[in-house]
């Protein structure tokens, strides 16, 4: 299949799929004899696993690993658990860093008058750094 329909097929687009194999996370397709990219349903099937890891917030360096992992009928699942629960611990502090974001912009919008005044304390927190 050629580039589009791998596209459609994996949910991933185009141009993700050539950045993908410029970066080395998927091998460079097979090509026709006029340069046209062609795929097997197996590369539908890694793009597809891309889209589902990143959709989980995976970097694109723990998708290389988890790739791997995949591809390493040999692994140990404990490796790819482990994997998970640092990812699972990166997000948990993301959230938390985006609670306190949260709350700190509740409070400036609460302080805000919303009228026609021209002060304005979420302009002032801002200002101040």
């Amino acid at each position: 299949m050629n580039i589009g329909e791998a596209a459609k097929a994996s949910g991933v687009s185009s141009k993700m799929i050539r950045h993908y194999e410029s970066i080395g996370l998927i091998d460079a397709a097979r090509r026709t004899d006029a340069g046209y990219r062609l795929y097997a349903q197996r590369d539908v099937q890694v793009l597809q696993f891309i889209h589902r890891a990143r959709a989980l917030g995976f970097s694109l360096e723990q998708i290389r690993e988890l790739l791997a992992l995949w591809q390493d009928k040999a692994r140990a699942s404990a490796d790819v658990r482990a994997l998970a629960r640092s990812h699972i611990g990166e997000l948990e502090k993301k959230i938390a860093e985006m609670e306190a974001m949260k709350r700190t912009l509740a409070k400036l919008a609460a302080s805000c008058h919303g009228d026609e005044r021209a002060d304005c304390p979420i302009l002032d927190d801002l200002a101040a750094g």
